[in-house]
């Protein structure tokens, strides 16, 4: 499984954006896909998840400015970004959870996309 994140930027505070992860599979199928971020000096941290049905969960931190959804046919991702402020800066990066045809549970992180925020 690959993953390609893209779509950061640089962005003022209080703008949008909107990054986009599309996972290349060969024989498996996605339980779930995510957004994670760094900030520089700190850990990685969960943004936001969206199942295979649909269902949805967000950090506290961007809960009602960030909008992810997916695009099952095309394994397709997307984070919508509103109301960024610094705080946001960061690298984003997707990661997915998925199963085999031999019902091995397996994850998959892709490269980061940088989103910067300025004031």
């Amino acid at each position: 499984v690959q993953l390609q994140a893209s779509g950061g930027g640089l962005v003022q505070a209080g703008g949008t954006l909107r990054i986009t992860c599309i996972a290349s599979l060969r024989s498996e199928t996605i339980i779930s896909m995510n957004w994670y971020r760094q900030a520089p000096g700190k850990q990685r941290e969960f943004v936001a998840r969206i199942t295979s049905s649909g269902l949805t969960k967000y950090a506290d931190s961007v809960r009602g400015r960030f909008t992810i959804s997916r695009d099952n046919a095309k394994n397709s991702m997307y984070l919508q970004m509103d109301s960024l402020n610094s705080e946001d800066t960061g690298v984003y990066y997707c990661h997915t959870d998925t199963r085999d045809e031999l019902d091995q549970k397996r994850d998959y992180w892709g490269q980061g996309t940088q989103v910067t925020v300025s004031q």
